[in-house]
C-alpha cells in the first residue's frame, strides 16, 4: 500500500487531499500541527468509512516535530512514497512592497519556503525507498514571475501578497533545483497551483475545494512518463496546466 504525508492537512484543501487519497486506497498520514485536531479529524474520517488514514505531528517550522513524524513513518511503513508540502500562511494582509516589514517576511518566508526545505530534506531517505516518488510543492499562480509582471494579467494590480507571493515563488525555485537533481532517478517532484479555492484561507472566496484537491492528486499520482520539474495551474491553463515560472 503506497503511503502518503501531508503536511496542514486539519484543514482547508490539505483535508481534501487526504480525503480523496484515502479513498484511492493509499495509507494518508494527515499532517498536523495540532495533533489533537488532527486525531479528531482523522477518528471522524474514519466512523465515515474511510481506512488507513492516521493523524500525524508536524509543525514544518519545527525541525523536532518533522524528525519525530518521519521516524514514526519509518517505523510503521519503511518507505514513504509520496510528500505533499501543503502546509503554508499568507501572512498579514495586504502585504506592500513599501511597508511590510522584514519581520513579517521572515515569519512567512519560515513556514512557506523554510519550512518545504526541511520537511523535504528530512523525508528523502524514506522516499528514496519508494519505487516510485513523488513531491508536490503547493504553490500559487501569483508567484509567477511572468504573469505577475504581465500588465494584461488578471492578477496584475493585485498587490496585497508580497511577502506570500515572494515565499512561494523562492518555493518554486527550490522545486527546480531539487527536480534538477532528483533528474536521474524515478523522482517526480513539481508545483502545482490548486487555484482560487473556497476556503478560509480565502475567506471562502473560489472554486470549489474537491476540485483544487483534484489538482494536487493529479501530479501526487503522476506515472513514470508524467512531467517533473515543472508549474501547473490548470486554474490559469485549463489546456496542459502548464505555466511560466
Amino acid at each position: 500500500m503506497r503511503s502518503v504525508l501531508i503536511t496542514g492537512a486539519n484543514r482547508g484543501i490539505g483535508l481534501e487531499t487526504a480525503k480523496q487519497l484515502a479513498k484511492e486506497g493509499l495509507f494518508v498520514y494527515l499532517g498536523s500541527r495540532d495533533i489533537g485536531k488532527g486525531r479528531a479529524i482523522a477518528q471522524e474520517l474514519t466512523g465515515n468509512g474511510l481506512q488507513h488514514i492516521r493523524a500525524i505531528e508536524i509543525d514544518v517550522t519545527q525541525p523536532g516535530t518533522i524528525l519525530s513524524a518521519k521516524n514514526s513513518i519509518e517505523n510503521e511503513q519503511g518507505q514513504l512514497d509520496i510528500l505533499i508540502n501543503n502546509a503554508g500562511i499568507s501572512g498579514i494582509v495586504p502585504q506592500n512592497a513599501l511597508e511590510t516589514g522584514v519581520d513579517h517576511y521572515k515569519k512567512v518566508f519560515d513556514t512557506n519556503l523554510y519550512g518545504v526545505i526541511q520537511v523535504t530534506q528530512t523525508f528523502m531517505d524514506l522516499l528514496r525507498r519508494s519505487p516510485a516518488p513523488r513531491i508536490v510543492n503547493v504553490s500559487t499562480s501569483v508567484a509567477s514571475l511572468t504573469l505577475q509582471s504581465n500588465a494584461d494579467w488578471p492578477a496584475y494590480h493585485y498587490a496585497k501578497y508580497a511577502a506570500y507571493g515572494a515565499s512561494k515563488a523562492a518555493m518554486n525555485m527550490y522545486t527546480v533545483h531539487l527536480a534538477y537533481e532528483m533528474r536521474d532517478t524515478a523522482f517526480k517532484i513539481n508545483a502545482v497551483c490548486p487555484g482560487l479555492t473556497k476556503t478560509d484561507f480565502t475567506n471562502f472566496i473560489g472554486g470549489e475545494i474537491a476540485i483544487a484537491a483534484k489538482r494536487i492528486i493529479k501530479y501526487a499520482l503522476v506515472d513514470q512518463d508524467g512531467p517533473t520539474g515543472k508549474f501547473f495551474s490548470e486554474e490559469t491553463n485549463p489546456d496542459s496546466g502548464e505555466i511560466p515560472w
